[in-house]
C-alpha cells in the first residue's frame, strides 16, 4: 500500500499503542527518509498523529456512542483508522466528512479486508449524530467530564484533582491539548540570545524572547525542521523547553567549579551548564546508558562544550571513594513518569498505567540518597523531574531530608517570579506558565567548604 499521511499515521499510532513507542522518534524516522516531498503532507502526518493522541478519549467516546458492538474487542488498527478519520471530522479545518470517510475506507480495505463497510457505517453514523452525542455533565461528574472532553485517562484526572483541585485539573487538561510552542536555547558558548534572535529573523523565522529563561527563544513560521537549520547544525542553538532550561539556572553552576550531572542522559542540561560555566571548571556527566553517553558527546561537540567528562555508571549504586565529597554542585535529574510533558508527549498518558507510577519513587529515592555522598560540605544539589506528581517530587524530597539531617532547603539567589513556592521549591505547569511541568528542589549540604 502506497503511504499517504492518513494511512501512515495509522501505522505510527498502532506502533505507539501496541509497543509503547514514542511518537516523535517514529515521526522523525518517517520524515527524515523524505517519505513525502510536500511540506503540506509532512505537516498533515504530524497533525494527525499528535491530534489523535491528544483527543483519543473523546474520539473513543464518539465511537462507542455510535457503534453497537464492543469497542474494547475491536482490533487496534481498526480503532486507529476510526480515530484518525474522526479527528479530521471533529477538529481539522477544511476537510469534508465524505473525504475523511472515503480515505478511512480505502485504508481499511488495504489493512482489514472485509471490514471497510463497518468503518464506513461507523463514521457516517457518527457524522449524522455528532451534534446529538451526550458527554458527561460537569455538574454531575466533573472528573469523568474532564476525562472525556479533555481526553485524559480517568485515573490521571483523579490523581491531579486530589493534588490540585478540580479547577486547576480542568485548566491543566485543557492546556495539555494545546500545541506547544517551539522553544530553543541560545548556546552561550557560540552566541548571545540577542544575536541569535537577529539571525533567526534574518532567516525568515518569527522569533521572540522566552518569558522566563534568559537563554530561551520561541520560534515560529519555520521553513524547515529546527534540526535541519544551518544555525542548529552550527551549534548556535538547542531545542529545549523553557522549563527544562530553568533547571540548570536553578543549580547555578559557576565557572571553575566541579559539577556532577548524575543522570545526564543525552546531555541537554549538561551542555547548558557548560555554557553557564563558560567551559571553565569541569562537569562530570554520569549515566547508566552508554548509548546516551555517546549521544551526549556528539551534542557537546556540536555546541562546543569542552569541559564535560562523561562516565558510565549507575547513579543508584554507592559512589566510588574517589568521587565522594568532591563536587561543588550536583544535578539529580532523575528518571520519572514524564507527566509534566503531556503537551509534547501525549502518548505517555495512554501508555502509562496507574501501577506504573509506583515504579519511579523507589528508584528516585535510591538515586537521591546516593547523591548526597558526592557533594562537598556547603555544596548545592538540585533534585529535578519533568513530572507534576507529588509522589515523585516533594514526597521524595521530604523523605530524603528526614533521613539526611545534614541537608536543608536553599533559596535560589534570583529566580523568575511565580515559579518558586517557598524556600527551595521550583515548580512549573503548562496552564500557569505555558511551559512543560517541571519540579525542582534546591538542597544544601550543611557546613562550610573545607
Amino acid at each position: 500500500m502506497k503511504n499517504n499521511p492518513r494511512n501512515l499515521s495509522v501505522q505510527i499510532l498502532n506502533r505507539i499503542e501496541e509497543g509503547g513507542a514514542f511518537a516523535q522518534p517514529l515521526l522523525d524516522s518517517c520524515l527524515s527518509k523524505s517519505t513525502f516531498a510536500k511540506a503540506q503532507d509532512r505537516g498533515l502526518l504530524t497533525q494527525l498523529v499528535y491530534g489523535t493522541l491528544r483527543f483519543r478519549n473523546r474520539l473513543d467516546w464518539v465511537i462507542r456512542s455510535t457503534y453497537a458492538g464492543k469497542f474494547e474487542s475491536m482490533d487496534t488498527g481498526l480503532k486507529n483508522i476510526l480515530r484518525v478519520a474522526l479527528y479530521q471530522i471533529m477538529f481539522a479545518d477544511r476537510l469534508p466528512v465524505y473525504a475523511a470517510t472515503n480515505e478511512a475506507v480505502k485504508t481499511a480495505k488495504k489493512m482489514f479486508p472485509g471490514r471497510s463497510n463497518l468503518v464506513n457505517a461507523i463514521l457516517r453514523n457518527a457524522a449524522r449524530k455528532m451534534d446529538a452525542i451526550e458527554y458527561p455533565d460537569f455538574d454531575d461528574d466533573p472528573l469523568l467530564h474532564i476525562s472525556v472532553l479533555y481526553s485524559h485517562p480517568l485515573w490521571i484526572v483523579q490523581m491531579w484533582a486530589e493534588q490540585y483541585g478540580i479547577e486547576d485539573t480542568l485548566a491543566l487538561c485543557k492546556s495539555n491539548n494545546d500545541i506547544p510552542p517551539v522553544v530553543i536555547r541560545a548556546n552561550g558558548l557560540k552566541t548571545t540570545r540577542s544575536d541569535l534572535l537577529d539571525m533567526l529573523r534574518n532567516c525568515g523565522c518569527e522569533a521572540i524572547p522566552a518569558r522566563y529563561s534568559p537563554d530561551g527563544i520561541v520560534i515560529s513560521n519555520l521553513r524547515e525542521p529546527v534540526a535541519r537549520m544551518p544555525l542548529y547544525e552550527a551549534g548556535y542553538m538547542q531545542i529545549q523547553d523553557e522549563a527544562s532550561q530553568m533547571i540548570a539556572l536553578l543549580l547555578d553552576p559557576r565557572p571553575g567549579e566541579r559539577v556532577l550531572d548524575l543522570c545526564a542522559g543525552v546531555g541537554i542540561k549538561t551542555t547548558h551548564m557548560a555554557a553557564l560555566m563558560r567551559n571553565k571548571g569541569t562537569i562530570t556527566a554520569m549515566d547508566i546508558n552508554p548509548q546516551k553517553i555517546e549521544m551526549s558527546l556528539l551534542l557537546a561537540r556540536r555546541l562546543g562544550a569542552t569541559n564535560i567528562e562523561p562516565i558510565v555508571r549507575d547513579a543508584a549504586k554507592d559512589p566510588d571513594n574517589d568521587l565522594c565529597g568532591k563536587f561543588d554542585r550536583v544535578l539529580v535529574d532523575v528518571p520519572c513518569s514524564g507527566m509534566g510533558t503531556l503537551r509534547r508527549n501525549p502518548e505517555i498518558k495512554w501508555n502509562t498505567k496507574p501501577e506504573d507510577m509506583k515504579q519511579f519513587p523507589p528508584l528516585q529515592k535510591e538515586i537521591l540518597h546516593r547523591s548526597a555522598a558526592y557533594l562537598k560540605r556547603g555544596g548545592i544539589m538540585v533534585y529535578s523531574t519533568c513530572t507534576i506528581a507529588s509522589a515523585e517530587n516533594e514526597d521524595v524530597v521530604r523523605e530524603f531530608l528526614s533521613a539526611h539531617p545534614d541537608f536543608e532547603y536553599a533559596c535560589p539567589a534570583a529566580f523568575a517570579a511565580g515559579m518558586t513556592e517557598g524556600t527551595g521549591i521550583f515548580r512549573t505547569f503548562p496552564h500557569r506558565h505555558g511551559t512543560d511541568g517541571f519540579f525542582g528542589a534546591v538542597l544544601q549540604k550543611k557546613g562550610k567548604q573545607p
